[in-house]
């Protein structure tokens, strides 16, 4: 798959896959409480490592920098 997660969007994967992490890790009761900020914790943190998102691939999104275009020699 071709990557479409930006710099920017990854660094805020990051982020929000430490606060996920807490907030499941400190979560005053068990359960979902728990369950579903790790899930999104791990979900924010493999999308950031491998830089694919399966939702911008579905909706044709793209937040990587364009590339130059090379010039060809004759």
């Amino acid at each position: 798959m071709r990557r479409n997660v930006g710099t920017l969007d990854r660094d805020i994967r990051l982020v929000l896959a430490a606060i996920f992490a807490l907030v499941a890790l400190f979560a005053p009761f068990g359960g979902l409480w728990q369950i579903i900020p790790a899930t999104l914790a791990l979900v924010m943190l493999l999308t950031a490592a491998f830089g694919v998102c399966p939702f911008y691939s579905l909706f044709g999104l793209n937040t990587c920098a364009p590339r130059p275009h090379t010039k060809t020699r004759p």
